[in-house]
């Protein structure tokens, strides 16, 4: 679970060295805006395709090539003096090479507990990985602003190489082998409960991207109450996960904690007082993380060991592509409206959420007592007779 954790810390650190970095060196958030959104492209194309890789060479020869590839990637982009399009061109191998860490955990998860075990563990997973959203913007800001961007984008690399490598090394990563799927690129989407998580995670992730957008434009860039009230939300849906996360996964139990995260996303649009804010955000994170341990364990119980990589691939695509419409149609509303434009449409994302697991309740596995390992692989058996 640590090295885990720690390889995936750059996820919440890369964006933001990227964007301070590539502003600072041209001048312009719109060059930056470029970069960041080909490094965004490059992660949400590979995310399947080396998740699916890692089933026809293994898990650490997949991970060891794309920590590489990535680590010089951005370290090239930090220590070279580079024109735009060249910068472009390394955010996009950047994102393309992003080690798939994500969906290797939680394929190997499985092979780790006992069926009882398997469904808490997805959720506290869930719940830990809020420290990365805690703690890594924190940090790389911090870097950033009084030791200067190229020393921000070192010390990703430096965490990247360090977990992967310790992640990569962990006995587990090698005594799991993922057997090659027989089915094509993306015929794991025909599965009701992939295209379901799919879906959800795109809306639920665009939701919490419409809120950062928001709360950035509400309190400004170097306001400490900005940071104060993303932590809160963060906090929030940490302590969600670690206090519900025991309890059994039935078909409404997807619905059930969307419907907190849009009641306390609604109640947002009231005030946007920092304590409000912080209050109201507290609530909604309280339904996020046991919201993500349910998209997790139903893609888990759905498909074949096989299938598991890919499939959190996808699902990973889903979010990314969720990050990148929540904050995009927040700041359109922001230019429009103002910061309380963030918050609805925050709202909006979470309530389509709730709509489609109520609409589509009878897609959700009941996991109430059930096995929520994969399905075995099998294959027809030649016999004599």
């Amino acid at each position: 679970m640590a090295a885990q954790l720690t390889a995936r810390f750059p996820n919440g650190m890369t964006s933001l060295a990227v964007l301070l970095h590539i502003e600072q060196s041209t001048g312009s958030y719109g060059a930056a805006g470029l970069v960041l959104a080909a490094t965004s492209v490059g992660q949400a194309v590979a995310g399947p395709v080396t998740s699916r890789w890692m089933g026809v060479w293994g898990m650490r020869k997949v991970l060891s090539v794309t920590l590489v590839v990535c680590a010089i990637a951005i370290a090239t982009l930090a220590l070279a003096d580079l024109v735009l399009p060249a910068a472009v061109a390394l955010g996009l191998v950047a994102g393309l090479s992003t080690p798939p860490v994500q969906s290797a955990v939680r394929t190997i998860y499985p092979k780790m507990v006992n069926s009882r075990q398997l469904t808490p563990l997805f959720s506290l997973d869930a719940s830990l990985q809020e420290i990365i959203w805690i703690a890594a913007p924190v940090l790389i800001t911090f870097v950033a602003t009084q030791i200067g961007t190229v020393e921000a984008l070192l010390v990703v690399v430096v965490i990247l190489v360090g977990g992967g490598t310790w992640f990569i090394l962990s006995p587990e990563v090698g005594r799991v082998r993922i057997p090659r799927s027989r089915r094509r690129l993306g015929r794991v989407l025909m599965k009701p409960p992939v295209i379901l998580a799919t879906v959800i995670g795109f809306l639920l992730i665009g939701a919490c991207a419409a809120v950062e957008a928001g709360v950035v434009a509400t309190f400004g860039h170097d306001g400490l109450e900005a940071g104060i009230v993303l932590a809160v939300f963060a906090i929030g849906s940490l302590a969600g996960g670690l206090s519900f996360g025991h309890i059994p996964i039935g078909p409404w139990a997807m619905a059930r904690r969307l419907a907190i995260v849009t009641v306390g996303l609604s109640l947002t649009i009231v005030s946007l007082n920092v304590w409000w804010l912080g209050a109201t955000l507290v609530v909604a994170g309280i339904g996020i993380a046991p919201a993500l341990a349910v998209l997790f364990a139903m893609t888990s119980v759905s498909v074949k060991f096989s299938e598991t990589a890919e499939a959190y691939g996808w699902i990973g695509t889903g979010q990314l592509i969720g990050a990148a419409a929540g904050s995009a149609v927040a700041g359109f509303l922001i230019d429009g409206v103002g910061p309380s434009g963030a918050y609805v449409a925050a709202a909006i994302f979470a309530a389509a959420g709730l709509a489609v697991s109520v609409v589509f309740v009878r897609g959700f596995p009941d996991l109430r007592g059930r096995d929520a390992s994969p399905l075995p692989d099998t294959e027809p058996v030649a016999t004599i007779t």
